[in-house]
């Protein structure tokens, strides 16, 4: 094991919301296996290390081809019980005292499993997380872009009568070819409906699909959102109106959006004065939960004690907790420090 180091266990000691998290994303190989065991499903790969050596990316598309074929061992409440728990855990044990997981129902209910079978293991494994872990929670659905807006629509009614686990409605899945003005139209029925909405754009995307986020989604975050640099009129947009990016510089590396994480652009909108987060996107495929990101930048880019700080901060101001808890865990941070 490892030593832990000074800059380690500070990081690790100071309060952060983890507010990009693709529950199916934290599926690791052992829990592949266990549960293509339990429900008799066969396997492309032979052994957990073979699968895990398979975790090589080329681009989006290339990752949410492997993603989706390990979404098909997740068949009941309990297998959306156990994979929430586990991630919560490892939440813990980094540090995090509020998440904001995504889950995408599409990838379920496509091939036959129960809307509500998805939802109730998630939102079980969440009560038991604030009750015995501490770490309180929203949950966000996720529309499949590369699939129809009529097809998300479909999926949007099916939440509406959970409106009181539901927090918001966001949009994820290939970003190429699928604006998120596609989806105008759903996004409306969400907002009128009283969900708060957030989108990837700015990964693969180009500029402009962060205008149309904005603008015609009227997200509360932009999910991604690293392609803003090429657009400075966007960046002062951004930073003036505090509009949160939660960025996921290990994602970022592993599918290619940067060739090497000293590359990534995390410090520069810092210093622009962008809102930014640090989160883990997809940490089982991406090798990293969240502390491991906050320690990549921190040796890659060089972050000062002040920015970990800050980005710990951002965390919890770009979170939908309600005002009084963020004063809390901003106390928290400053008591730390």
């Amino acid at each position: 094991m490892q030593p832990v180091t000074d800059i380690e266990s500070f990081v690790r000691s100071l309060p952060k919301a983890e507010l990009h998290l693709h529950i199916e994303g934290t599926l690791e190989p052992e829990m592949v296996f266990e549960l293509a065991c339990k429900h008799g499903v066969k396997l492309k790969h032979s052994s957990v290390e073979a699968l895990r050596a398979a975790y090589r990316f080329d681009d989006l598309q290339s990752f949410l081809d492997i993603y989706y074929a390990g979404a098909d061992v997740l068949r009941d409440a309990d297998d959306f019980y156990h994979l929430t728990w586990a991630y919560l855990q490892r939440a813990k044990a980094d540090g995090v005292v509020h998440v904001e997981i995504f889950f995408d129902p599409q990838t379920h209910t496509e091939r036959g499993i129960a809307f509500d079978t998805v939802l109730d293991g998630i939102w079980r494994a969440l009560q038991d997380g604030e009750s015995q872990l501490g770490i309180s929670s929203c949950l966000i659905l996720c529309l499949l872009r590369h699939l129809s807006a009529d097809a998300a629509m479909q999926t949007l009614r099916q939440a509406l009568p959970h409106r009181d686990r539901i927090h918001a409605v966001g949009l994820d899945s290939s970003e190429k070819g699928h604006p998120p003005s596609k989806f105008s139209s759903v996004f409306a029925l969400a907002r009128a409906e009283g969900f708060l909405t957030v989108a990837h754009a700015g990964e693969e995307g180009p500029p402009a699909y962060i205008y149309e986020a904005l603008d015609d989604l009227k997200v509360s975050r932009i999910d991604h959102g690293v392609r803003c640099e090429e657009d400075a009129v966007l960046c002062r947009r951004l930073a003036a109106e505090r509009m949160p990016l939660t960025l996921c510089p290990l994602s970022n590396v592993k599918l290619a959006v940067f060739k090497r994480l000293q590359d990534h652009n995390l410090k520069r909108l810092l210093d622009m004065g962008l809102c930014v987060t640090i989160n883990s996107d997809d940490p089982a495929y991406f090798g990293g939960y969240v502390l491991a990101n906050y320690l990549a930048c921190e040796h890659a880019l060089g972050l000062t004690r002040e920015d970990l700080i800050v980005l710990a901060r951002n965390s919890i101001t770009a979170s939908f907790l309600p005002q009084s808890a963020k004063q809390k865990w901003l106390g928290e941070i400053e008591r730390r420090v």
